[in-house]
């Protein structure tokens, strides 16, 4: 099926790409999420009227996106959890966790822009994590896990 695009996809293409990409991509995935619309001559039409509208709001998700990361550079967050003697801790720090204290810290993060190169932490430890705000914009964070006795 190919779609035109309505924002800049990983891996796909930028903003007015017009992309072959499989059906159920398609279907269940870029256009509900907004981010594309079938390739027919209707839309294209439309979408041409509208391009410099959606430039426009892309450019403006990208200022933001850059404006929080610079707040976030270099950040350091400190999560307690209950840890056995040997460092172990009961259960881990998920993406979940992660944003959750950012969100607590006034940095509007959701857990699917988290990104945890080596999965869920689940010893006491200081660890190196990415937050994607935007395709283009990554942030490099560390989060410092404490034991809590029980």
């Amino acid at each position: 099926m190919q779609v035109i695009l309505l924002e800049k996809v990983v891996n796909l293409g930028d903003l007015g790409d017009i992309v072959k990409v499989k059906d159920g991509y398609a279907r269940n995935f870029l256009i509900p999420a907004g981010r594309a619309r079938r390739a027919t001559e209707a839309n294209k039409a439309e979408f041409e009227a509208r391009r410099a509208e959606l430039e426009k709001a892309a450019a403006a998700k990208l200022s933001l996106a850059k404006s929080l990361a610079e707040k976030m550079c270099g950040l350091t967050l400190k999560l307690t959890q209950k840890a056995g003697v040997d460092g172990r801790l009961f259960g881990s720090v998920t993406n979940h966790d992660i944003a959750e204290e950012l969100c607590r810290q006034g940095h509007k993060v959701s857990k699917a822009q988290v990104r945890m190169p080596n999965g869920p932490i689940k010893m006491v430890s200081d660890s190196s994590v990415s937050v994607a705000l935007h395709t283009d914009v990554v942030v490099e964070i560390n989060v410092n896990v404490y034991g809590e006795s029980v």
